[in-house]
């Protein structure tokens, strides 16, 4: 499971989708997990991070998805037109 961390703004989001894909490759599950539960100030920018690791993982034939992510991040996505992209593990 990739873990994202508690602060993730514009300022973090390079860094952050490096490690993230990084550690992506290290998985060995067919579906990669991303735990957005540490989330507590982010902005628009974490989901164009969850959406690079989305890419990385398809990329490498894996599934998707993101646990715990917040009521606001999940709104953000809508808002967006991404939260299909981004489900919940089944």
């Amino acid at each position: 499971m990739l873990v994202l961390p508690a602060e993730l703004t514009h300022d973090q989001a390079a860094a952050c989708s490096r490690m993230l894909a990084q550690a992506l490759r290290g998985q060995s599950d067919p579906v990669v997990v991303a735990d957005a539960g540490a989330l507590e100030r982010f902005d628009s920018s974490a989901l164009a991070v969850l959406l690079d690791c989305r890419r990385e993982a398809l990329a490498a034939g894996k599934g998707f998805a993101v646990a715990r992510m917040p009521a606001r991040l999940r709104e953000l996505a809508s808002v967006y037109g991404v939260a299909n992209l981004l489900p919940a593990p089944g």
